[in-house]
């Protein structure tokens, strides 16, 4: 249990990549907050789930999106566990549209959870970590911030935006014993994808980018994800993994 006795917040967990990434770590021994903004039952199952295997979580709702509201994140993770050591910055949102109907409206409301609000969170949670002298974060960012993407562009702009970020916030804050890295997924079976991939035609167009011939699973994003935020990792920084079944190649 390689995070045994460490405090973990991982935002948008209640389904998805977020569930699995906050059952991993509660696996690895971490008490775990499951934030959500709108899907409190769904939180609540992951809870109940970690608790019935012995671990110990909590949900908190929270928009990420809403930088008035992550300071009760945060708070309500030290209240509950005393510290925190881990944020897992997971929340994100995207519409597909054509760049030229994108409006200013659906590009400030995906920035807002996709950038500014995983950046502002990560301050939050630094100005604790800075005090303990030790902290990790890891930005869930896509392989879409190296890859364009057609029909997505706000989606795939945030999450360029998300890479240089990592590297920023890695680069000023190590004085301080912060690490911060990302994982970027490629193609994996999510709420948020589903109903595009239940297109045969267009999951067979997404299987043959790829060389392992497959879509992922979110369980599979689970080891790397130890991997950055245990002492497995404690010297990486700055970096983002692709687990993507080599799609970029």
């Amino acid at each position: 249990m390689c995070l045994k006795d460490k405090v973990a917040i991982v935002t948008g967990a209640g389904r998805g990549i977020g569930a699995a990434l906050a059952r991993g770590l509660a696996r690895e021994g971490a008490s775990v907050v499951v934030n959500y903004s709108h899907s409190a039952g769904a939180a609540g199952g992951v809870v109940r789930e970690i608790e019935s295997l012995g671990g110990r979580a909590l949900a908190i709702q929270a928009d990420v999106g809403q930088t008035n509201q992550h300071e009760s994140l945060v708070q309500g993770a030290l209240d509950a566990f005393g510290r925190l050591d881990i944020l897992v910055n997971n929340a994100a949102v995207e519409t597909r549209m054509p760049a030229l109907d994108v409006t200013p409206e659906e590009w400030d409301r995906i920035l807002a959870i996709d950038l500014k609000g995983p950046f502002f969170l990560s301050q939050r949670a630094a100005q604790r970590m800075k005090a303990q002298r030790s902290g990790v974060i890891l930005n869930i960012s896509s392989v879409h911030d190296e890859r364009a993407h057609r029909n997505n562009s706000v989606y795939t702009i945030a999450k360029g935006g998300m890479r240089m970020m990592t590297r920023n916030l890695a680069l000023e804050w190590a004085e301080y014993g912060i690490r911060v890295n990302a994982l970027a997924p490629g193609a994996i079976l999510t709420d948020m994808n589903r109903d595009v991939l239940a297109d045969p035609v267009y999951e067979a167009r997404v299987v043959s980018t790829i060389p392992l011939g497959r879509i992922g699973s979110v369980d599979e994003l689970v080891g790397t994800a130890v991997l950055l935020v245990s002492d497995a990792g404690s010297y990486i920084t700055g970096s983002t993994f692709y687990v993507d079944g080599g799609l970029l190649l």
